[in-house]
C-alpha cells in the first residue's frame, strides 16, 4: 500500500490531500496545528498528529515505515502590504518562521522517511519566483517562498539519487488564503499536484513546477 506523509493538513489544501489520497486507498499519516484539525484529519481514515511546523520537536512520524511521498504544506500569507512597506517585527517573524524555519526544521526528517526513490514536495508559490516576478503585492509573502525554494533546492541537492524533491505552485486557489475570487477550486489544485507528484522522473529533482506539471521559472 502507498504510503503518504502531509505535514500542514488542518484544512484547505492539505486537509484535501489528505482526502483525495485516502479515497485513492493510500495509507496517509498527516499534521495539523490544532485539536480540530486532528479531529478533521482523522475523520477521513488518516493518522493524525498536532504539530506546529513553526516549533521544533521531534518528528512524531519517527520509526514509521518509510513513505513513498511526503509533502509539506503549511504556510501562512501575513500582511497584504506591498514593496516599500515594512512589516512589523511580529508579522515578519511569524510568516519567517511558519514559511522558511518550518521548511528548514521539517523538510530534512521528511526526507529521512522517505523510501528509497520517494517523493518529496514543498507547497510554495509563484509568487515566490524572481523571474517571474511582475507584481511587488505581498512582499512579506514573496519573500518567504523565495527563501523556502532555496531550501527546497538545497534539499534536493542533498537527496539526489535518493529522492526526487520539487516544490509546486498549487495555483490560485479558493481558500481562506486564496479567497473566494481565485481560479481553482482546492479539489482541482490538489488533484493536479498529485499527478505532477506520481510523473516525476529522476532528472526532475529540483525542479519548480506549477499544479500542472508545467516547469517554473526559479
Amino acid at each position: 500500500m502507498t504510503r503518504i506523509l502531509i505535514v500542514g493538513a488542518s484544512r484547505g489544501i492539505g486537509l484535501e490531500f489528505v482526502r483525495q489520497y485516502c479515497k485513492a486507498g493510500a495509507e496517509v499519516v498527516a499534521t495539523a496545528r490544532s485539536e480540530d484539525g486532528v479531529a478533521a484529519i482523522r475523520a477521513l481514515g488518516a493518522t493524525a498528529f498536532e504539530l506546529d511546523v513553526a516549533q521544533p520537536s521531534a518528528a512524531p512520524w519517527a520509526g514509521a515505515r518509510p513513505f513513498d511521498t511526503a509533502v509539506l504544506v503549511a504556510g501562512l500569507f501575513g500582511p497584504r502590504s506591498s514593496a516599500l512597506e515594512p512589516p512589523t517585527v511580529a508579522e515578519f517573524d511569524a510568516v519567517m518562521h511558519t514559511n522558511v524555519f518550518g521548511a528548514m526544521h521539517w523538510l530534512p526528517p521528511m526526507a529521512a522517511a522517505l523510501a528509497p526513490g520517494g517523493r518529496l514536495a514543498a507547497v510554495s508559490s509563484r509568487m515566490g519566483s524572481i523571474g517571474l516576478r511582475t507584481s511587488p503585492g505581498g512582499w512579506l509573502y514573496r519573500a518567504s517562498k523565495a527563501a523556502l525554494n532555496s531550501v527546497l533546492k538545497d534539499v534536493s541537492l542533498v537527496r539526489a539519487g535518493q529522492a526526487v524533491c520539487v516544490a509546486l505552485h498549487p495555483g490560485w486557489v479558493r481558500t481562506d488564503m486564496g479567497g473566494s475570487g481565485a481560479d481553482l477550486e482546492v479539489a482541482d489544485s490538489v488533484s493536479g499536484m498529485r499527478r505532477t507528484l506520481a510523473a516525476l522522473k529522476p532528472a526532475d529533482n529540483g525542479g519548480f513546477f506549477n499544479y500542472d506539471g508545467a516547469p517554473l521559472a526559479w
